[in-house]
């Protein structure tokens, strides 16, 4: 089993350079939240994540197509497009005519969460098999929300990052923070050991780590 320590630090080799980042420890088996407007880098930081912490992946996607979604874990980790799964949410419902393989399970619309956690749940036992520490990816909760209530949204993403942690597996989601009420933001930051929340300010991507247990880092350009 993968025994690591993961600084948020380390994780974002190359992109913060010495900038401190002062934040808990992120361990194997604890989940992120990467949170922020439009066009602030949340998608592609969260698989930079994930691509530091993990060998091999397995992603649900309510935004992206599943080719894209494992070409972007593909090149964040340097792994072998045969180590990501993906549950993808998006292809049906635009209409294109796929069918379920070995390592992509497709789902009629981000609205179908009980399909979603059923072939999360396909991938989730099959990777189990691997020795390799497995990084899970959620893409967006945002568009989970278009279509469901933030309690039921809340139940699925609590169910999701306990499984993932029940095998140590590390976990990462983002979420559109301008797109929400604050009672719905909160309901979604509770699930999630940390938050990153990202920001754009003079042209410059910036963010900042939090957790329960104290109070936020300061702003970091990445």
């Amino acid at each position: 089993m993968w025994t690591r320590v993961l600084w948020v630090r380390d994780l974002m080799v190359g992109m913060l350079g010495d900038t401190p980042v002062s934040v808990e420890e992120i361990r194997a088996g604890q989940s992120v939240l990467v949170a922020g407007p439009p066009m602030t880098g949340k998608y592609q930081l969260s698989f930079e994540i994930l691509g530091n912490a993990a060998d091999r992946g397995v992603v649900v996607s309510t935004g992206e197509p599943a080719e894209e979604v494992r070409a972007d874990f593909v090149a964040a980790a340097g792994c072998s497009p045969d180590d990501v799964a993906v549950v993808d949410c998006v292809s049906r419902q635009q209409g294109s005519d796929v069918t379920d393989d070995e390592l992509t399970r497709y789902v009629s619309s981000p609205k179908n969460v009980t399909e979603i956690g059923m072939k999360f749940t396909d991938q989730f036992e099959r990777f189990r098999e691997y020795d390799d520490q497995v990084g899970v990816g959620l893409h967006s909760l945002s568009e989970l929300l278009v279509y469901l209530d933030p309690q039921d949204v809340y139940k699925f993403t609590r169910v999701l990052t306990r499984q993932a942690g029940s095998e140590g597996w590390f976990s990462v989601a983002t979420l559109g923070s301008t797109m929400h009420d604050e009672q719905t933001l909160h309901t979604m930051y509770e699930p999630f050991d940390t938050v990153i929340d990202t920001r754009e300010a003079d042209g410059r991507r910036e963010l900042r780590v939090r957790d329960g247990r104290g109070p936020a880092s300061d702003w970091a350009e990445f």
